[in-house]
């Protein structure tokens, strides 16, 4: 089994005018765990080149900010990139992430 350590980001999703929905970053904050199970899957696409989906399951020793606000988590930093997290399961004291494809930020 691996070891985890790095950031994951919280983003919320606000209203900034009728009709109009913005996400705005809530905090980025550092967790260490372990990585339970590491795959990936290349996706054939219409563009040049194929898409990078991974299903890893990271568990991360969660703190009490984690477990308020577990329903932000958007987005973990592994390997140099950005990866969207697709399921937060709690098992206290733990957080397991599903983690999917590349997390696409919105333009600022």
């Amino acid at each position: 089994m691996s070891r985890f350590f790095g950031q994951i980001g919280y983003v919320v999703t606000s209203e900034i005018r009728p009709g109009v929905w913005s996400e705005k970053l809530l905090a980025e904050r550092v967790y260490i765990g372990d990585i339970l199970q590491a795959t990936r899957r290349w996706e054939a696409s219409s563009n040049l080149n194929d898409n990078l989906n991974i299903g890893n399951k990271i568990s991360v020793i969660a703190d009490p900010f984690a477990y308020e606000n577990f329903s932000a988590i958007r987005y973990v930093v592994w390997m140099g990139a950005k990866w969207k997290v697709t399921t937060v399961e709690v098992q206290q004291p733990r957080l397991i992430l599903t983690i999917g494809g590349v997390y696409n930020e919105q333009p600022a």
